[in-house]
């Protein structure tokens, strides 16, 4: 059953992908606003994923980003979480680093993630004690043991202001790590720590669609995921730190907090 779900996920995140790709020649239309557009092309990636999932499993909860609210699980256990557009901001400026995202949870436990990204072709994807792959390739994170070594990411709220704590949050990072970046997809961003390109991510400003696919297959491959209190990541909560697995994690963890105390 592992790999069908796996399968299903795969080819729905192919589908939605493809959707994404049809709409995106749209946006030099002058009569709607990008906004508009972005929303349709979102909305019709969500639906034609749904339209696969629910085809193959009808008793499965699914959870998306855009107006769907069928998460509970109900008797089967099952729930599918769905972001069809990881990115939109780049997606819209056409800039290639957005991706589909799907996670699948049972009894509340992530079993199965995939990630697509459609401008570099590459499928990530995981199944709980799987493994984790690229392109059905294996992968594993970095061995950047410290944090003034590590290439870091991370994602801030829409629009925050200049005393919010995740802008000292990212000041304070920015001055430890070797390099800090933000890129605008929390679900390639978390595929790039398990495949070892980036060594760590954290944001304090996620939804639970745009980490359940990516979250497991930073486990699978053998890096670290928690919240901000060293936890067992909960996708309910916004905040999350991935990292390859090492002492970093912890570094970068006790930078985060020292940040939000306000001078």
């Amino acid at each position: 059953m592992k790999t069908e779900f796996l399968e299903i996920a795969k080819h729905a995140a192919r589908a939605g992908a493809a959707v994404l790709e049809e709409w995106a020649d749209r946006f030099t239309v002058s009569e709607k606003s990008p906004a508009n557009l972005v929303t349709e092309a979102d909305f019709a990636s969500q639906q034609a994923i749904q339209r696969i999932i629910a085809d193959r499993f009808p008793d499965h909860g699914f959870l998306g980003e855009e107006d769907c609210d069928t998460d509970s699980a109900g008797k089967s256990g099952y729930r599918w979480i769905v972001d069809p557009l990881d990115g939109t901001s780049n997606y819209v400026h056409r800039f290639p680093y957005y991706a589909v995202s799907i996670g699948l949870e049972h009894d509340g436990e992530l079993i199965a993630g995939v990630v697509l990204d459609p401008n570099r072709n590459e499928l990530f994807s995981a199944s709980r004690g799987g493994g984790a792959f690229l392109n059905d390739r294996p992968i594993r994170p970095s061995t950047t043991p410290r944090l003034d070594q590590a290439l870091v990411v991370a994602s801030l709220p829409v629009n925050v202001g200049r005393d919010h704590f995740t802008v000292r949050q990212f000041l304070a990072v920015l001055t430890a790590a070797q390099h800090l970046q933000r890129t605008g997809s929390a679900a390639l961003n978390l595929c790039y720590v398990a495949c070892g390109r980036i060594d760590a991510f954290f944001s304090s400003s996620l939804k639970a669609w745009d980490v359940a696919g990516g979250a497991l297959i930073v486990r699978e491959a053998g890096g670290r995921v928690t919240n901000m209190a060293g936890e067992r990541l909960d996708l309910a909560d916004p905040e999350i730190l991935s990292s390859n697995g090492t002492a970093l994690h912890e570094e970068l963890r006790a930078v985060c907090l020292s940040a939000r105390e306000i001078p």
